[in-house]
């Protein structure tokens, strides 16, 4: 057993290690595509350690750019995260991963009920795209998907602050507008948002959240309330899945909330099956790790 920090030259390891567990790595394989193993502080780097038994990984975390510990360790859990965290100066900003994991690494962290803001278990789905079932008015026109331009940034920064606030209890504030408006800059470059327009009306909005050739995340599925319960959202996300497919990519994934019910109907009539269980935990403050 050996456990270290990864370096550039262990791509090649790490991804034999990611895609059979693509449903719950996409996060990890994802940045690991666009920023490679290198951490020099940028959007998209972290800090990546993992167990290696006879040359092959077999537990794997990385501390992101912006404090988010992801884990993929079904072995040797405690050691990568604690080496990926020890590795860099970086505080713990939350923890993204399968449910059970994060839940251990949780346990071995000081914290207290005061300081998360958003801890969530979700249901983990899974879709492989040539069996998405397209909604009717997609197929006759009704509705149109296309992904956004920057015409659309004024609005969708204000849908996405909308949806920080509502689902990742964010509160309102002009760094919050600050950060939606960045983050939405570079998605837009990358091709990653998508808006469902229904009469020349804008009436939801999605995107991916990470995304490789082999398979696309969904993330921020937005419809304003006024809107809600008219099958907007799925629209939305089979429109971008179509465009993920034609592109050629594989396999959709997601997650949602374990009581959000309306959500998970949606995307079951998309042919969206359960494959298991994911979490996010989120700080209200950064957490420096002692050791």
């Amino acid at each position: 057993m050996t456990i270290r920090i990864l370096h550039p030259d262990d791509e090649a390891v790490l991804e034999t290690f990611l895609l059979p567990r693509i449903e719950s790595s996409l996060f990890l394989l994802g940045n690991m595509r666009i920023a490679g193993l290198a951490d020099n502080g940028r959007p998209y780097q972290g800090t990546y350690a993992a167990a290696f038994v006879d040359g092959a990984i077999v537990g794997a975390a990385a501390l992101f750019w912006n404090g988010m510990l992801v884990v993929q360790a079904p072995e040797q859990l405690d050691d990568v995260w604690r080496t990926a965290v020890a590795a860099v100066d970086r505080p713990i900003q939350g923890l993204i991963g399968p449910a059970d994991q994060v839940q251990r690494v949780k346990d071995s962290l000081d914290i207290t009920a005061d300081t998360i803001r958003l801890d969530e278990t979700e249901h983990l789905y899974s879709l492989a795209l040539a069996d998405l079932i397209v909604p009717e008015k997609l197929q006759t026109g009704v509705w149109h998907g296309r992904r956004i331009t920057t015409d659309d940034l004024d609005q969708q920064t204000a849908w996405r602050v909308a949806y920080m606030i509502e689902e990742m209890h964010e509160h309102d504030t002009p760094e919050l507008w600050q950060r939606a408006r960045h983050s939405l800059e570079f998605a837009e470059s990358m091709g990653r948002v998508w808006v469902l327009e229904e009469d020349g009306r804008i009436v939801a909005s999605s995107g991916f959240n990470a995304a490789a050739k082999e398979a696309v995340q969904v993330g921020g599925v937005y419809t304003p309330p006024e809107w809600r319960s008219r099958g907007y959202g799925r629209g939305v996300v089979a429109a971008s899945l179509l465009n993920a497919r034609a592109e050629g990519v594989s396999t959709g994934i997601l997650f949602t909330g374990v009581d959000n019910i309306p959500a998970q109907k949606a995307y079951m009539a998309l042919g969206f099956q359960r494959v298991g269980d994911y979490r996010l935990l989120h700080l209200r403050r950064p957490l420096r790790y002692a050791g």
